[in-house]
């Protein structure tokens, strides 16, 4: 730990008086004594996207009123230190020392899954941003370790995935039968957003379609997709997302599930080749973009849209404390889930995620802010 001295990182993180020292973070006696402390929450990564995760589980409360206290790790332990100060939290000095919270939430960059496979089987909860299509599909493969281990693993609780199926999840409610899903994301949270993105145009990407798993061509399927204002209209392509394997895993019956985000020219030809501009450090405006096709009750045929839009870093982490706090409420079970899958339907993240500041708004023919 970098403020304490001795040695047992779980006896440190869960003393209120280790919850940062008053050189770092200010006068001990404000943060508190262990009675108030409701949960342990680790961040691991705190970027962009990261370090807004942190500041709003240090502000979040459990159900039984105690406040969460935030332990962080980064690769840049000088990073740490300064949103550990920030929050009134603990830096660590290293990845395992997380494994003393309660819940942790994965925002680092690289691959999830085989830190996720060292915390669920230690009976530690987690929660992954990861949309890497490999490492989520590696991360699924945990259910049967994570229901032994009595434990939660909730993958892609991001932008997109997450708060994309939040919304599918929100537009199911309204329709008898659902039977197409397709998804437009345009923004990135930080740099290793940015370059997730990019990466996503080379390849091949995965969709759904009438039974079965069907590959295309990343950059290809241009459709122009109208997003929440202030986006407006952009081009989106097919790229490699994970977001169609957990719209599947959580709406098996629906027939047809794609997934898009916005491109240029330039993005589509150079997708395969490493970032030729360096990324916006601190990310962009970004947006999300769900439609639903299906019956209604009465046998029409009808067609839904919401959407969110917002800095991207800021809706990605909003998802992820809603999930974190849920977590925490005992109202997610034990196993691997997504945010949109119907065992999480209790949870009601998607209102957890408005408390935080997602605006949800809906195409209704007239632009109107929802009731969320």
């Amino acid at each position: 730990m970098s403020s304490t001295a001795s040695g047992d990182p779980a006896a440190e993180i869960g003393k209120a008086a280790e919850i940062g020292n008053a050189a770092e973070i200010g006068n001990a006696a404000e943060i508190g004594n262990a009675a108030e402390i409701g949960a342990i929450i680790g961040v691991a990564g705190v970027g962009v996207t990261g370090s807004r995760v942190a500041s709003l589980l240090a502000k979040c409360t459990a159900a039984n009123g105690g406040r969460f206290g935030v332990a962080v790790y980064d690769a840049d332990p000088a990073l740490a230190r300064r949103v550990a100060g920030m929050i009134r939290g603990v830096a660590v000095d290293s990845f395992e020392d997380l494994a003393a919270a309660d819940v942790v939430a994965f925002c680092q960059p690289h691959g999830h899954a085989a830190r996720a496979k060292e915390f669920v089987d230690a009976g530690v909860a987690v929660v992954s941003l990861s949309d890497e299509p490999d490492d989520v599909d590696r991360m699924l493969e945990l259910d049967s370790l994570a229901v032994t281990q009595g434990t939660a693993l909730v993958v892609g609780a991001a932008m997109s995935p997450g708060l994309s199926g939040l919304l599918a999840r929100h537009l199911a409610g309204e329709l008898a039968s659902m039977e197409e899903l397709h998804v437009a994301v345009h923004g990135t949270g930080g740099p290793s957003c940015a370059k997730r993105h990019h990466r996503a145009l080379a390849g091949w990407a995965l969709g759904w379609h009438d039974g079965e798993w069907i590959e295309r061509p990343c950059g290809s399927g241009r459709e122009l997709c109208w997003f929440p204002e202030p986006m407006g209209a952009h081009d989106c392509y097919r790229a490699g997302l994970s977001a169609p394997t957990l719209l599947h895993r959580a709406f098996p019956s629906v027939g047809r599930i794609s997934a898009r985000i916005t491109a240029t020219r330039r993005d589509r030809l150079t997708g395969w080749l490493p970032m030729l501009t360096p990324p916006h450090r601190g990310g962009n405006i970004g947006a999300v973009r769900v439609e639903a096709r299906g019956a209604l009750a009465d046998g029409g045929r009808s067609t839904l849209i919401a959407g969110v839009a917002g800095r991207a870093a800021e809706l990605a982490s909003a998802v992820c404390a809603a999930t974190v706090q849920a977590v925490v409420d005992h109202v997610v079970p034990p196993g691997v889930h997504s945010p949109a899958d119907e065992a999480l339907v209790p949870a009601d993240l998607l209102y957890r995620a408005t408390r935080l500041g997602v605006v949800v708004q809906e195409f209704t023919g007239v632009a109107r802010a929802t009731s969320w």
